[in-house]
């Protein structure tokens, strides 16, 4: 046995497991298993080409070293991005916590409190700090964010707004390039017209329905938003502003003045720059607007006892349910980071951050300052930590690199610094001696820096910020790093069981992919450094491309997409670009089974299209002849099919290349969701198959992990004819000669994260990448063989196999009294994570065990599940008092000196003996949505609020 290999760590069934399970599936090799799994027509021909596996050990010598051709550089840049101090307790204990990062969106609420309240507390501060209402629990970066705005804003225009047909918003030219950028690539489609402008020269026309300003804007100049936003709200305009987090803790609160959405990032609340991401986004706004603001929103509710619980509110939303009337895509969030800054402003507290703001602004007005002295001309009449300067740009780059420095250079004559927590004395000292240089003068030397304020009196923080308990508590480590454990208690995440979530893949994260991320040398790099500075990211960056147009079949990639979501929209996007450059601008058709993900048609209506829904027969697969008579029917105007492949229902449908050839003969482009390729990889591709474009989940088929509900990366492959459309960026060149504008703020999304992936490929290798989805493929049937004669398999292959996932089907046991939810529930006294509710079936379960879970394990998972269709059978419709309409169980419950239960104690906590050993106790019981929504509580409200809220 060669356990030097990754293969045989990231793969769970050992190779005797391997053989009994092909026993218990009718298999008598891994090979006839996937001969009558997947169709033969679209199987590869040949191994994919890749590099030959490395070891874990050779792996971190090969990363490291690749690391070392980054220039960690002092960085000046600003632009949205900033060194930052990221504290070791956080560190240590978050980011590098697999109770943290493995954790799954937290649907399950019950075995999620955990991270429900380190959201709520990062709710809370960002609805502090902006002066709005209600805020949700992040986006993916600042510029999508600025986007999202827009797209609210749009909206909810008035009624007489919408009949006039009132399109036109205003852009302020100091917004960030890469939010105008992403500005326009979202209003098109829509048909959102932008003017950008100067604020003052603004006149608040009628043929307005928003703005957006940027606070402090891009040169640091802090402008009187207070009296535009006052001017606006006279003139019926609503108002977004882009605000730095940091800066308002000096700067009053775009809400005080009267601001409909507030926008930006918190990467700058110790979050590494990681060449671009990822980094939480936040959105605020009022709460007028509850019903329209994007992403996941963590609200206050109680439980069966009623007593105080958390769980995502308004889960409406989703685009399962509401499909193409769906107002974003809730997947769209980076929960990780989100609960790391939260983290950051719980360990500094409100005095900690204005001590920061303080020697951050004091530290930049003491570098104006000196500079002034010298004669070099400072531009900004106002600012917080940007100042603009006068200068021969050329020049002092040159000496700035020489001295490895970095500013921001928009022009010749121009030069911008943006100072960041990091900052010294010693840094402000060798920055003065740069521009001495540059200009022949002699260097002024600094001791110490300069108390100051360079802020107008109207615009200076009055209102008070972070004064709950849980800001002002938690500032020794000790208390950090309990507060820290207190919360991941509560949650259940990969490091405790499988959570065999159909369509997610929770596979192994390895920690030797992850250990790369604690790197300085990957964490401290600009993403808009020059790219000489960045070569270890970018043969990184160019492999991971290469490794995944490889793996599709495709002729180029685009890591840019920073989430699933993303990726479909810019495969979309990419698709419309084609089109429209062959003067097909008419093409807007796009056809969606009615089986897809809901993310489908949300993704289409953004990208400008009209969706047409086609049929499923009664086996779950793509009525070719429904879809043959749409295609036919909009011939002329085709743009696209949207296509799941093996679809959502588990199943490799034989007939694809038929369906990828119908749409061609009729004008239009395929698109692949990637959701499932972990069914494909090594076995069969999209490029094989007849696909164009196809998005992949990096946090899914390629181990990037969830992290609570983001990061993800969803970067997009694409045919030879699609390949010079891929997205570009204003500030650093990316995509083809043809590249439609940005699809993310960075230039290559969440660049730190995409090391997870390469690692992942390179550690696998083609043989292990394809042994992967083999034994994904049998894990799956083991499974489904298992629970035969308990749970009923809504569909299979022509075979009567499944692929990499299965759908049971819950719903006759309706007559007993119980629906799925109740399975669900009872799990979790069995230690385990619901599969899959009701998608995309309702009243199923959908149940992806992955590769990377043993025999072992699934046994346990069968058998909770076996023990669970006993007790549905022993259920009746009369009597719901039973043990899986009162799961969850908690140890509350357990340890009460009451016991009125018709049932053991131990039956319900202890169901199975293997519990004993591992028993997982979750902290609340059953919640109550409905409650949450009938009485919105989006933040730690005291308990009083709680209280009056009852």
């Amino acid at each position: 046995m060669n356990t030097n290999a990754f293969a045989l760590r990231h793969i769970g069934p050992r190779e005797n497991d391997q053989k009994l399970m092909l026993q218990i599936v009718n298999a008598d090799t891994i090979e006839q298993l996937i001969s009558e799994t997947v169709p033969a027509n679209i199987r590869l021909k040949k191994d994919l080409d890749l590099d030959e596996a490395m070891t874990e050990y050779e792996y971190s010598n090969h990363i490291n070293n690749l690391s070392k051709l980054n220039k960690t550089y002092k960085t000046y840049i600003g632009l949205g991005y900033h060194p930052t101090i990221l504290p070791a307790v956080i560190q240590r204990n978050i980011l590098e916590n697999p109770g943290w990062y493995t954790a799954y969106t937290p649907y399950q609420a019950e075995i999620a409190q955990g991270r429900l309240e380190a959201l709520l507390n990062f709710q809370t501060m960002i609805t502090d700090l902006t002066g709005m209402e209600l805020a949700n629990a992040s986006l993916l970066d600042e510029s999508t964010a600025a986007a999202e705005a827009m797209s609210l804003l749009f909206a909810v225009r008035e009624r007489d707004q919408k009949k006039a047909g009132v399109s036109k918003f205003f852009v302020s030219d100091a917004i960030l390039p890469q939010t105008l950028s992403l500005l326009q690539t979202r209003a098109t489609p829509i048909g959102v017209e932008l003017v950008i402008g100067k604020e003052t020269e603004f006149d608040f026309s009628t043929d307005f329905f928003g703005a957006i300003l940027q606070y402090p804007g891009k040169d640091g100049q802090i402008t009187d938003i207070k009296t535009f936003i006052e001017k606006a709200n006279a003139n019926n305009i609503k108002v977004a502003v882009a605000a730095d987090i940091l800066s308002l803790v000096k700067l009053e609160a775009p809400g005080k003045f009267g601001a409909d959405v507030v926008v930006g990032t918190t990467q700058r609340f110790g979050i590494p720059m990681g060449y671009g991401g990822p980094h939480a986004a936040y959105f605020a706004t009022k709460e007028a607007y509850k019903r329209d603001i994007p992403g996941r929103i963590i609200g206050v509710t109680k439980d069966a006892n009623g007593n105080r619980a958390l769980r995502m509110a308004l889960q409406t939303r989703e685009q399962h349910i509401k499909r193409d009337k769906a107002t974003s895509n809730i997947c769209t969030a980076q929960v990780l980071l989100a609960v790391m800054a939260g983290m950051y402003a719980v360990y500094h507290g409100p005095k900690g951050l204005t001590f920061i703001a303080n020697k951050v602004h004091n530290a930049t007005t003491t570098l104006a300052n000196a500079l002034t002295t010298m004669g070099i001309e400072q531009l900004n009449t106002e600012f917080f930590d940007t100042i603009q300067l006068k200068a021969n740009a050329s020049k002092v780059k040159a000496i700035a690199e020489n001295n490895e420095v970095n500013f921001y250079y928009p022009n010749d004559n121009t030069v911008t610094i943006s100072i960041n927590e990091t900052t010294s004395v010693k840094d402000i000292n060798e920055i003065i001696s740069i521009f001495a240089e540059a200009e022949g003068k002699p260097a002024i030397t600094i001791d110490s820096f300069t108390e100051a304020n360079n802020i107008q009196d109207t615009l200076q923080r009055q209102s008070a910020f972070l004064t709950l308990d849980v800001f002002n508590t938690h500032h020794s480590e000790t208390e950090l790093m309990r507060y820290i454990k207190g919360l991941e208690r509560k949650d259940l995440a990969l490091n405790h069981s499988m959570i065999s979530l159909g369509s997610c893949t929770m596979k192994l994260n390895a920690a030797s992919e992850m250990l790369p991320l604690s790197s300085p040398n990957w964490g401290s790099i600009h993403p808009f450094v020059p790219v000489d500075q960045a070569e270890g990211y970018q043969k990184m960056l160019k492999a991971l491309e290469d490794q995944l147009t490889e793996i599709t079949g495709f002729a180029g990639t685009s890591l840019q997409p920073n989430s699933g979501a993303q990726g479909e929209y810019a495969g979309l996007m990419v698709i419309r670009a084609y089109h429209e450059s062959r003067n097909d601008h008419h093409r807007n058709i796009c056809l969606i089974p009615s089986s897809a993900h809901g993310t489908n048609p949300a993704s289409a209506v953004m990208a400008g299209m009209k969706v047409v829904v086609t049929k499923a027969d009664e086996d779950g697969n793509i009525d070719v002849e429904d879809l043959r008579e749409k295609a036919e029917l909009h011939k002329d105007n085709l743009a696209a099919l949207m296509v799941t492949y093996p679809s959502t229902h588990g199943v490799y449908e034989s007939g694809i290349k038929v369906i990828t050839q119908l749409i061609h003969d009729n004008g239009g482009q395929v698109y692949m969701d990637g959701a499932n390729m972990n069914a494909q990889v090594g076995l069969t591709n999209p490029g094989n198959i007849g696909a164009d474009v196809c998005h992949l989940n990096l946090h899914k088929t390629f181990a990037i992990p969830h992290g609570g509900g983001g990061p993800g990366v969803g970067p997009i492959c694409v045919a030879k004819q699609l390949v010079p459309f891929l997205p570009g960026n204003p500030v650093v060149k990316t995509g083809g000669d043809q590249a439609i504008t940005a699809i993310s703020a960075a230039p290559f999304g969440s660049a730190l994260a995409c090391l997870i992936s390469y690692g992942y490929i390179k550690m696998l290798g083609a043989e292990g990448l394809k042994k992967s989805t083999e034994i994904a493929i049998l894990n799956a049937n083991y499974i489904k063989h298992r629970l035969q004669g308990a749970f009923e398999t809504l569909y299979s292959g022509e075979q009567g196999r499944a692929a990499h996932e299965m759908i049971i089907d819950c719903r006759p046991f309706k007559e007993h009294g119980i629906e799925v939810v109740d399975i669900a529930k009872r799990l979790m006294d069995y230690g385990f994570h619901a599969p899959t509710v009701s998608f995309p079936v309702a009243g199923t379960m959908m149940i992806e065990p992955t590769e990377s879970e043993s025999k072992a394990e699934m046994d346990r998972f069968c058998d909770a599940m076996i023990s669970i269709r006993k007790e549905i059978d022993a259920a009746t419709k009369d009597d719901d008092n039973n043990p899986l309409k009162n799961a969850p169980h908690t140890l509350a419950m357990l340890t009460s000196d009451e016991w009125l239960l018709p049932y053991s104690r131990e039956k319900a906590a202890y169901p199975l003996d293997y519990v004993i050993d591992n028993k997982f106790w979750p902290s609340v019981r059953r919640v109550d949505d409905a409650y949450g929504d009938r009485n919105l509580i989006c933040t730690c409200a005291p308990i009083e609020a709680y209280m009056e809220a009852n």
